[in-house]
């Protein structure tokens, strides 16, 4: 399929270890299960693994996310797809099940639910986990903290080549096409609410910034709230913000930050979108007691005390259920670090706790990334190297 080719193209640090992974066989005889938002990026990890010798089942991490060209690719190429856009619930953890059904080896997975629905069935011989995700990562650090955790797990998400491009310049872009693709409406001008000052919300405020809106930020951490001041930006609690926004968006990863009464306040018109990874940030739940119309496939209109409520993508992540999520290039990085965090885990002696992500091996992508845009950099000298480690006067 072009699309999936034109993807490939792209993605040139995964190709450069895919080649080596190929070569090596390094995962041969090894089951890998995946939940992650099957769209053509994912595709092209699946056929990196698959073609490295792993027997690869995957299952959609959102059922909005899912792109049904590219699980009818991946199934063409003898990988194993559970997964259909639009899956009801019971639908997508069945999903999820029949792929840990292979009783797979390594789990690569994004918020944590297959990790969970593991733990649920025992552990079953899972050998490790290397997680996506901010909320994926909490969720795997509460199962450790209870003494629950039944096998080793790595913070994709805390490796620098993940959390300071995909979800500050990932989301950032992603989110917005996600908007203006559905509304067809302007950024410029609006009085844009984003909740949560993490490294979703600030890639979010800087993108909305650079599209001329008016960026009001609510955050419930002090250190973050003064950064958001510190960058130019209104800073107020949801009640205050919720009575100036036009466009609101959600970057908490935690629950019902925009909830009744906050839509209550608000003005007719506005439009709520989310871009934390599971929709419970926007109190969907509450909407669903007013009376709705659909406007189209992404838009869906609440009449709340005879005003109007657009809320995209029925609160699931807007940067994947109306438009393509992340760009090419920001997920090579991202995919890149799971590939390698799949052979570690193999490789490595671990307990059953999470780990940070290996700097050797985010270094590693850092350096492909720069190679594969021809960019070189300096290196330090002996003489610098041993200054650095020196203790002596600096003179």
């Amino acid at each position: 399929m072009i699309k999936l080719e034109w993807t490939k193209e792209h993605m040139r640090v995964l190709n450069r270890i895919g080649e080596s992974f190929k070569r090596d066989k390094v995962f041969s005889g090894i089951k890998i299960g995946l939940c992650l938002h099957l769209e053509a990026k994912t595709a092209c990890l699946a056929m990196t693994l698959h073609e490295a010798g792993a027997r690869v089942a995957i299952a959609g991490s959102n059922p909005l996310s899912t792109k049904d060209y590219a699980a009818s690719e991946l199934s063409r190429k003898g990988i194993e797809v559970f997964a259909k856009h639009g899956e009801s619930m019971e639908e997508y953890y069945e999903s999820i099940n029949k792929v840990l059904d292979i009783q797979p080896d390594l789990i690569i997975d994004d918020g944590a639910d297959m990790s969970v629905i593991a733990h649920k069935r025992g552990g079953l011989s899972i050998r490790g986990c290397a997680e996506e995700t901010t909320t994926g990562v909490k969720r795997l650090r509460a199962l450790e903290k209870s003494g629950s955790l039944l096998f080793p797990a790595i913070d994709v998400n805390g490796a620098s080549c993940k959390h300071l491009f995909d979800n500050r310049f990932g989301t950032g872009q992603s989110a917005f096409e996600g908007i203006m693709l559905a509304t067809n409406m302007t950024i410029a001008g609006k009085h844009v609410v984003v909740c949560g000052f993490g490294d979703v919300g600030k890639g979010i405020a800087e993108k909305a910034k650079g599209l001329g809106a008016i960026v009001a930020v609510t955050e419930v951490d002090p250190v973050r709230a003064l950064e958001a001041h510190m960058e130019g930006y209104m800073v107020m609690p949801m009640s205050a913000a919720s009575r100036i926004g036009d466009i609101f968006i959600t970057a908490t990863g935690n629950t019902t930050i925009i909830g009744e009464d906050h839509i209550k306040s608000m003005k007719s018109g506005v439009v709520l979108a989310n871009a934390g990874h599971f929709n419970v940030e926007i109190d969907t739940q509450a909407l669903s007691h007013y009376r709705t119309e659909r406007i189209d496939e992404n838009i869906t209109c609440y009449s709340v005390d005879g005003k109007k409520i657009y809320l995209l993508g029925d609160g699931r992540l807007v940067n994947l259920a109306c438009a393509n999520g992340h760009a090419i290039e920001i997920m090579d990085m991202s995919f890149s670090l799971q590939a390698l965090a799949a052979r570690y885990l193999l490789e490595a002696e671990l307990e059953n706790r999470v780990y940070k992500y290996p700097y050797e091996l985010d270094t590693l992508v850092a350096n492909l990334k720069l190679s594969s845009l021809g960019l070189t950099i300096d290196e330090l000298s002996e003489e610098q190297k041993k200054y650095m480690e020196s203790w002596g006067e600096g003179t």
